[in-house]
């Protein structure tokens, strides 16, 4: 029996509903391409389109209070998306399905009784096809489609496969929102481990021994870090002054200006009179708030963090943006803590010092104490019993040993002037400054018992009352060195210490006609003595001037600007560069 053979049917194309819903479902896999929520939102309104074959569409995200938070449209050309003047603020059929929760699909979307038309600039569309999307009952956004391709209306089936597509749309959408959430926790908990970091180097700073200038640039450094900033800087107050000098700075040229800031100048100023962190991004329009060099560099945004003690502001910590960069409450309170715990690193620093100072100030004057008590003395009693020797010997004798004894008294002598040169040098002066007149005549006489020279005082009445307390104090230890240095150094038989009014100053001077110096080329002979008074009258807001001559004896001039009866308050002087 011979099999009888069917004959082959073609193979048929799939129906357009299988090919449409293949099509549905690889778009539905692209959702998850990636999690970022902004790529999924137009892999969706992209996907919308193709599936439903509209010419435009749009997708929309609710806010927490019903409004749309995002908009994004396809199908509009950049040309035509600029001449819209604003995206939809939720009104119309976008109103009516966000109130209804369901799908809307009209041949004219004018006919809708909730239709409110286009803002002006807006293409004209026809046909519409508006589908929600929700998660668990709770509404995320919509899907809108306009200007059905090739047909003057969505079909059924349009409708169909764009709720299918709603669905999937709601689940990436909580994905990549979930992702975001993820992305945003570790990124507060990479900032707040670097916060932790900073907390952490400064308490090992403020327990331990260490370089002050060190530990700021690397609190600075990791500042600059968290807060993603172009450059920073860090001001100390002046000791016994109000000014504030530049102690480290990042992010600058090496050649750029040095500043200062003094009362009432710049925003720097500002922030130690408010005594809490500010944030300014006015720099652009007024650059008195910074030195020149700063807005030069084209910095606009700064925040100026105060580095405060119980003893005080005593320095300020600045961050420098070039664009626009706003702060957070909770970066507030970070600047706060670490404002606090830098002022707390520097106060340490300053007591670290302090303490230091005294241990040599004691050592000194223990020093000038066995020098006077116990040298001297032997000293003295060995002339004495030479003086003795003299008178004792015989007269035949006299003529050939008187000469040498003489030599060796005048020796003991000169040994005895240059020890009191040193005690007065080593030993630090006991008395008040509330007083400058009493002061400066006790040192003088002390400086006539201890250096057996003439020295005299010249003081105009009532020329220290237009000094503050840190300017006497400078004027007296000024005076101090220099006077030391005329025992040690000058080889003078007189001196002259005058202190005077001159138009709007106090000038300080001190005089001798000892052998002076080339001011030019040796000065380095007096060591470090003139560079400490520099020091000295520069941070109490006075000028220093040295003048000598070989042979013509030496002349130090100290200017103090004379302060107003009522000194304004720093709020009331506005910013200025320094």
């Amino acid at each position: 029996m011979t099999a009888v053979r069917k004959p082959v049917e073609p193979v048929r194309a799939a129906p357009e509903g299988e090919a449409r819903m293949r099509a549905l479902h690889r778009a539905s896999l692209s959702l998850y391409a990636d999690l970022s929520l902004n790529s999924t939102l137009h892999r969706i309104v992209d996907a919308a389109r193709e599936l439903a074959e509209a010419t435009y569409a749009a997708i929309g995200i609710v806010d927490a209070q019903g409004g749309l938070e995002t908009f994004i449209p396809a199908g509009l050309n950049p040309e035509e998306q600029n001449r819209i003047p604003h995206p939809p603020t939720g009104r119309g059929l976008i109103g009516e399905m966000m109130r209804s929760g369901r799908s809307i699909r009209m041949p004219d979307m004018a006919l809708h009784p909730a239709s409110v038309g286009f803002p002006a600039g807006h293409p004209p569309m026809r046909s519409f096809l508006g589908v929600p999307i929700a998660a668990y009952g709770r509404p995320i956004g919509q899907i809108y489609l306009t200007d059905k391709v090739r047909a003057s209306e969505f079909s059924e089936e349009d409708q169909r496969l764009i709720e299918l597509l709603a669905a999937h749309a709601a689940a990436a959408i909580e994905n990549a929102r979930l992702y975001q959430a993820v992305q945003d926790r570790e990124a507060e908990l990479r900032q707040r481990n670097e916060e932790l970091e900073l907390v952490n180097t400064l308490t090992s700073a403020s327990n331990t021994n260490f370089e002050v200038d060190r530990v700021l640039g690397v609190i600075l450094d990791r500042l600059l870090s968290l807060f993603e900033a172009n450059a920073g800087e860090v001001y100390l107050r002046e000791e016994g002054g109000n000014a504030f000098t530049l102690a480290v700075q990042r992010g600058l040229p090496e050649t750029m200006d040095a500043a200062r800031y003094r009362n009432g100048e710049g925003f720097i100023s500002q922030v130690v009179e408010l005594g809490r962190p500010c944030w300014t991004d006015r720099l652009g329009s007024d650059p008195s708030l910074v030195r020149p060099a700063l807005a030069l560099a084209g910095f606009r945004t700064m925040a100026c963090i105060p580095l405060a003690a119980p003893g005080g502001i005593l320095g300020v910590l600045t961050l420098a943006f070039h664009g626009s960069r706003p702060v957070l409450e909770r970066e507030t309170r970070l600047l706060s803590a670490i404002g606090g715990g830098v002022g707390m690193v520097l106060e340490n620093a300053r007591l670290l010092r302090q303490a230091r100072r005294l241990a040599v100030l004691e050592e000194r004057e223990r020093i000038g104490m066995d020098l006077h008590d116990g040298i001297i003395q032997s000293i003295y009693a060995v002339g004495l019993t030479l003086d003795s020797a003299r008178l004792l010997s015989k007269p035949r004798d006299r003529r050939d040993s008187g000469a040498a004894l003489d030599r060796a008294i005048a020796g003991l002598n000169a040994i005895i002037r240059d020890i009191r040169t040193y005690i007065l040098d080593l030993q630090p002066s006991r008395i008040p400054m509330n007083d400058l007149g009493e002061a400066l005549r006790r040192l003088i006489g002390e400086f006539k018992a201890n250096s057996l020279m003439e020295a005299d005082l010249i003081l105009e009445p009532g020329v220290a009352e237009g000094l503050s307390a840190p300017m006497r104090a400078a004027a007296f230890h000024i005076a101090q060195e220099a006077v030391a240095n005329i025992a040690k150094h000058s080889r003078a038989t007189r001196a002259w210490v005058s202190v005077r009014r001159v138009d709007s100053e106090v000038m300080l001077q001190i005089i001798d006609n000892g052998q002076g110096f080339d001011s030019l080329v040796g000065s380095g002979v007096l060591g470090h003595g003139l560079s400490n008074m520099a020091a000295r009258a520069h941070s109490a807001g006075g000028e220093l001037d040295v003048g000598s001559n070989p042979g013509e004896g030496t002349t130090v001039t100290v200017r103090f600007p004379i302060l107003p009866a009522d000194d304004p308050p720093i709020e009331a002087a506005q910013t200025g560069s320094s």
